[in-house]
């Protein structure tokens, strides 16, 4: 079986230009050829371009969600490689590693909601109001 070792690039924004390229269209899509071409003479093979959400931080506490292009290429491995052998990925590459999402360590479904509750409601129709609840609202 085949083992493949896989890289994520950011695509392009802008594009370049280049002799005989008027439009805007174009000079992107030379911008997109030249990282194919380049990416594919390092023995990378293009697998797909995916849009994918990217959670940075906004201001001191906030934070948004930008959507990224990215372009996925995978190459055969040549040789069998222990696990031990190979370095961490921090050794390997500056690109920032996605963290998971913090959550609760054990999830409960809310409880039911009886059907008749004993506290309340938040206003009370004319119908529902007492002798003593009338004489309080006139005064």
């Amino acid at each position: 079986m085949q083992r493949y070792e896989y890289k994520v690039i950011p695509a392009p924004q802008k594009g370049v230009k280049a002799k005989g390229v008027k439009t805007a269209e174009g000079r992107f899509a030379v911008s997109v050829e030249q990282v194919l071409n380049q990416m594919g003479q390092d023995g990378w093979e293009y697998q797909r371009a995916e849009l994918l959400p990217s959670e940075e931080r906004s201001g001191l506490t906030g934070s948004t969600t930008n959507w990224r292009n990215v372009l996925v290429f995978r190459r055969v491995v040549e040789n069998e490689i222990d696990a031990a052998d190979v370095g961490t990925v921090s050794e390997m590459d500056n690109t920032p590693l996605a963290h998971p999402i913090p959550g609760p360590d054990k999830v409960q479904a809310p409880k039911p909601i009886a059907a008749e509750t004993d506290e309340p409601p938040l206003s009370l129709k004319s119908s529902d109001m007492t002798e003593k609840d009338t004489k309080a609202e006139s005064s």
